[in-house]
């Protein structure tokens, strides 16, 4: 089942081109991955399916509808939760409190505390994730850990696609080895998901279509079945561009036939 798809969406800020012809479709329990540089325009796509910024061409359509959102609210409440790299979170308050930011339970007088810690325990083991307490400062957490807490929240709050803006970007292998798992538990939720990162190796581990951008323009599209881990790196770095450098910046003895080499 499609949640939402992009048709040939474009974005101009003044004379800069941001985006230009880009087109992704996330479908339920799949892992959508969107792969490019510094400056490829992953960022400007984010804040387009999260309702921040409205596309100037294109369609972007929601479940068949197409829709011109005005507010990541509006994202919200149409099933779409973005978690962003540096995850909004407030580092003193507790892991309970973080996950209900902005929605707590109980009256204008009295929250629900026991509730909340309970719903927040809950939902963070059904997603695979024991905490000893979730009173602890959500700043205590690894990298990793605060990145499922987000992932968990999303899936809590009735989101069916899920937007994740380079999770592992600031992560070691173990920790980006966490964040990842939870991604494929998301996945199994039955979410769609959107993978935004630079790191080609993350997203062949769990993803089941490579969304390429360059400069604003898609650069490539592909399902897993259809390309390799190598060549999705070799596109992603830049393919002919890569090799004519390579050829540029190899040593003399490199390009030269090894038949014709001094013995050593």
């Amino acid at each position: 089942m499609t949640l939402l798809e992009l048709e040939g969406v474009g974005k101009t800020y003044g004379s800069v081109r941001a985006l230009e012809d880009v087109s992704l479709t996330v479908e339920r329990g799949r892992i959508s991955c969107v792969l490019g540089d510094n400056g490829a325009g992953k960022s400007t796509l984010i804040k387009i399916i999260a309702g921040l910024h409205r596309h100037d061409e294109g369609r972007y359509l929601i479940g068949g509808e197409e829709v011109r959102l005005d507010s990541p609210r509006q994202a919200l409440d149409r099933g779409i939760a973005t978690v962003y790299q540096d995850l909004a979170v407030v580092p003193l308050m507790p892991v309970w409190r973080n996950f209900f930011l902005g929605a707590e339970l109980g009256g204008p007088f009295r929250l629900d505390t026991a509730r909340m810690r309970e719903i927040t325990r809950d939902a963070l083991a059904r997603m695979g994730v024991e905490l000893a307490d979730v009173d602890q400062p959500i700043g205590t957490l690894s990298g990793g850990q605060r990145q499922c807490v987000a992932i968990a929240r999303a899936v809590h709050f009735g989101a069916e696609a899920l937007v994740l803006d380079e999770p592992t970007a600031a992560l070691g292998v173990k920790q980006s080895g966490v964040v990842l798992k939870y991604v494929a538990a998301a996945k199994a939720a039955g979410l769609g998901v959107v993978l935004i990162t630079h790191n080609p190796h993350h997203a062949y581990l769990v993803g089941d279509h490579f969304t390429l951008l360059r400069r604003g323009r898609m650069a490539g599209s592909h399902p897993r079945a259809e390309i390799s881990l190598e060549r999705l790196t070799t596109e992603m770095a830049g393919g002919s561009d890569l090799a004519e450098l390579s050829h540029e910046l190899a040593r003399p003895d490199d390009r030269s036939d090894p038949k014709e080499r001094p013995p050593q």
